[in-house]
């Protein structure tokens, strides 16, 4: 199978070309129709497959942006390394469209925080984050979920083993 036969629209299909990417991985085959058809999914492969991919096209094919301030896609992730990973395979993947993201992760100065808030509350459309972070921000009472679309946890089973659990619930009461 080609991503063709996946009908990425062509922003998407020149971002997967310029980045080399021509067929899609097994988790991604497997991954796709099921995000399209509004489904929940639950995949697990190796470190390398293509995992973020497989849920990041189908988000960017299924719909149109809508441009009302809110985050579209919520990508909740253990660790700022993964986020920072997440969020440049992000930047590459949606070159080609007006699609904005954020990454929001602790660890950082005030600048980062100030930078962060900014682009909450000007419109992200996709925010990377990891929880404590998103958690500080959710308290300060700026961002809003409510247009939430997509909601991904990303290494879902390592963000409870490290005891993520409590702060992914309260970040889902915000939904």
């Amino acid at each position: 199978m080609t991503f063709d036969q996946l009908n990425i629209n062509s922003p998407l299909a020149k971002a997967l070309e310029d980045l080399g990417y021509t067929h899609p991985t097994t988790i991604q085959h497997r991954v796709f129709p099921v995000v399209m058809s509004g489904r929940d999914v639950c995949g697990i492969a190796q470190t390398g497959t293509g995992k973020t991919f497989a849920y990041l096209l189908p988000c960017l094919r299924q719909w149109k942006f809508d441009k009302n301030k809110d985050p579209q896609i919520l990508i909740i992730v253990p660790t700022r390394e993964l986020a920072i990973q997440i969020a440049e395979g992000l930047e590459g993947l949606a070159y080609f469209t007006d699609v904005s993201s954020i990454a929001v992760y602790g660890g950082g100065d005030g600048n980062s925080f100030a930078a962060e808030k900014k682009a909450l509350t000007s419109g992200a459309d996709i925010v990377v984050c990891t929880p404590g972070r998103m958690i500080a921000h959710l308290n300060m009472g700026y961002v809003k979920l409510k247009g939430l679309k997509y909601l991904v946890l990303d290494e879902a089973d390592r963000m409870l083993d490290m005891g993520f659990s409590d702060d992914i619930a309260k970040i889902i009461t915000y939904l």
